[in-house]
């Protein structure tokens, strides 16, 4: 039997009757910790114990140190009676407890608990609230991986040093302004040592000092959140509600698709600019239209965008099972081979008849000749060398020629395209992208055009008035610069 006894807040008077008595009883008996102040009062009472602090020591994770603890207290229950005597109530915000009882569960040792108030309490009367005003609970050593519900008060605990305190000062400030004001307990329930204080946010590492001390966040009123992706959703679903914008209620699938490819475009040209302000308020657009579309169906009953959020995240997992799973992959390679190969699984038999299906007929034709380009060469159409390429484009450029003397504007046109199409092949077989070769070539092109209308309006001159040697002359200096 492992009896699991609280310690209560702060000092013996903290202790409940049926944990002195536990106390007293035991045969052997471990502390957590002999910081804690009700220790030293044990002591003082005759009652042996152990203490566990040396685990502290040489663990390298509080996870590794609790799993020791854990450990030594199972292997000591082999033998006959413990108790395992842990800060303020057992069951509350007690890693330590959580992972005995799961080994003790998993070793058939039976345990028992006996409580004493938890430090919650006694922190809730120095700050002089109510559990009635709401609170979450929370251990700061886990707030990097935790985004507070900010409309909800917030207690951190676990605040053992400044370390701790700095950290969970950063991941708050995600949420949080820098001058929202917490409220930080030192000593709660500790008779003359007890103190609470006021500090802005981006202090709180200034303000922690040992591991008695906890963090109350107050909620954010409305005006001072930051707004979220369920915020959006909600907008969306007002601006097609009754009463909302004429224009939005009027869209549909079809009428928004020339919004969903511009908006895309803009947020390339903010990759391409390297304008990250601009990034961020262009993928804010995209996400819209992501948003628009979604609330189209849930208006229909069809999906939602809970739905959309699922099936993607499904997906992710599905295909990357050497991340959420057991596979291992040597590189980027064969995580392609395998997405492709999950693709084809989840898709069934007579998913694709071709290998070229599934290529959207609305991509820039560059960006798809680039696509068919890499299928084909997937089943083997492909040529043995890159000179065997070279002499295709010589080719194509002779039969273009032919073409372009013989008048016929159809056969031209047939004849440009397949030497664009050879040119795409050449990009593919060089590991460049011939889509962002040409966007970044018209970039060029309209900074030294630019330049030279620029250069033409200081000499008061109109473009059509210089020679094309004047015109060359400003291009070749614009390239210079």
């Amino acid at each position: 039997m492992i009896t699991i006894i609280g310690l209560g807040p702060a000092g013996a008077g903290g202790l409940s009757v049926a944990a002195r008595e536990a106390l007293r009883a035991a045969p052997l008996l471990f502390v957590r910790t002999a910081r804690h102040p009700a220790v030293g009062d044990l002591a003082a009472a005759g009652i042996s114990f152990e203490s566990l602090d040396d685990l502290y020591e040489t663990g390298d994770s509080f996870d590794s140190v609790y799993d020791a603890i854990a450990d030594r207290v199972i292997a000591a229950a082999r033998l006959g009676d413990v108790a395992f005597a842990v800060p303020g109530h057992p069951l509350m915000a007690e890693e330590s407890v959580r992972r005995l009882l799961s080994r003790a569960r998993e070793s058939g040792v039976a345990t028992r608990i006996v409580g004493s108030a938890s430090f919650v309490e006694a922190t809730l009367e120095a700050l002089k609230l109510s559990l009635g005003d709401g609170l979450v609970l929370l251990d700061a050593l886990t707030l990097d991986s935790y985004r507070p519900h900010v409309e909800i008060g917030l207690l951190l605990y676990q605040i053992y040093d400044r370390d701790v305190a700095s950290s969970a000062k950063l991941a708050l400030m995600r949420d949080y302004p820098d001058d929202w004001e917490v409220r930080v307990v030192r000593h709660a329930g500790v008779s003359g040592e007890e103190r609470a204080e006021t500090v802005p946010l981006h202090r709180l590492d200034r303000a922690a000092e040992d591991h008695l001390t906890s963090v109350y966040v107050p909620p954010l009123p409305p005006e001072k959140r930051k707004k979220t992706f369920a915020d959006l959703v909600w907008i969306m679903s007002r601006l097609r509600g009754e009463g909302g914008c004429p224009w939005d209620r009027e869209q549909d699938h079809f009428t928004l698709k020339r919004y969903m490819i511009e908006e895309c475009y803009e947020a390339i040209e903010a990759i391409d600019s390297e304008e990250m302000d601009a990034l961020c308020e262009e993928l804010g657009d995209v996400l819209l239209q992501v948003v628009f579309h979604a609330q189209l169906e849930a208006e229909t009953g069809t999906f939602d965008i809970d739905d959309v959020t699922q099936v993607i995240v499904d997906k992710l997992i599905r295909r990357h099972p050497h991340v959420f799973g057991d596979t291992n992959v040597a590189d980027s390679d064969e995580v392609l081979r395998n997405w492709e190969q999950i693709k084809r699984t989840e898709k069934g038999e007579g998913w694709r008849e071709s290998v070229l299906d599934g290529v959207p007929a609305g991509l820039p034709a560059l960006m798809r000749a680039m696509e068919i380009s890499k299928r084909a060469v997937k089943v083997g159409f492909e040529w043995k060398r890159f000179e065997d390429v070279v002499a295709k484009m010589e080719e194509e450029t002779r039969e273009l020629e032919t073409a372009i003397a013989g008048g016929d504007k159809e056969e031209i046109a047939s004849e440009l395209g397949d030497l664009l199409f050879t040119l795409v092949n050449i990009a593919r077989w060089q590991k460049v992208d011939p889509e962002e070769s040409l966007r970044q070539m018209l970039g060029r092109f309209t900074s030294r055009f630019q330049y030279i209308e620029r250069s033409a309006r200081e000499q008061n001159r109109k473009l059509e008035e210089m020679t094309l040697a004047e015109m060359d002359a400003l291009w070749d200096e614009a390239k210079r610069r």
